[in-house]
C-alpha cells in the first residue's frame, strides 16, 4: 500500500446482482495531480469500466463509501475510527502542503512520519502559511 493512502469500497445491488468495488487511493498522487478531491465513485467507476451515464453508475452513487487502512496523511483525518472525507476535502490545500512538508522533515530532521509528531506537523504547516503571506 502506498505511504499516503486509504482503502475505499462501495457495496450495492443492481437488478438483483450484488456489486462490491474496491481500490486503494494513493493520496499523494491525487494531491499532486488535483486542486480538489476528485469523486471517489468516479475513480471506482473508471477502475471497473462503468460508464458514468449508466444506471449502474447512478445506483453506485447512492452507495455509501467505506474507508479502511488509512496511512500517512490520511491518518490526520481519522476521528473515532471514522475517516472524515469532508475534512480532507475542506483541507485539501493543507494536505497537499503536508506531503511536501513531510519531504522537508525527512531531509532536514530525519523524521519519516509527521503523523507521529502532530505538533511539529502543525508548526510546519503554520510556517508554510506564514511564508505565503510574506
Amino acid at each position: 500500500m502506498p505511504e499516503n493512502s486509504i482503502g475505499v469500497s462501495v457495496r450495492f445491488s443492481f437488478k438483483g446482482e450484488d456489486f462490491h468495488y474496491t481500490t486503494v487511493i494513493d493520496l499523494e498522487k491525487l494531491l499532486r495531480k488535483y486542486d480538489e478531491m476528485p469523486s471517489i465513485h468516479g475513480m471506482l467507476a473508471q477502475k471497473y469500466g462503468i460508464d458514468s451515464d449508466s444506471y449502474l453508475y447512478e445506483v453506485m452513487l447512492a452507495a455509501e463509501i467505506e474507508f479502511s487502512h488509512p496511512m500517512g496523511v490520511a491518518l490526520a483525518y481519522v476521528d473515532n475510527d471514522e475517516f472524515n472525507l469532508l475534512a480532507l476535502m475542506k483541507n485539501w490545500a493543507d494536505a497537499k502542503a503536508l506531503i511536501l512538508l513531510q519531504l522537508i522533515a525527512e531531509k532536514e530532521l530525519a523524521i519519516n512520519d509527521l503523523s507521529i509528531h502532530p505538533a511539529l506537523g502543525r508548526a510546519l504547516l503554520a510556517a508554510y502559511h506564514l511564508g505565503g503571506k510574506a
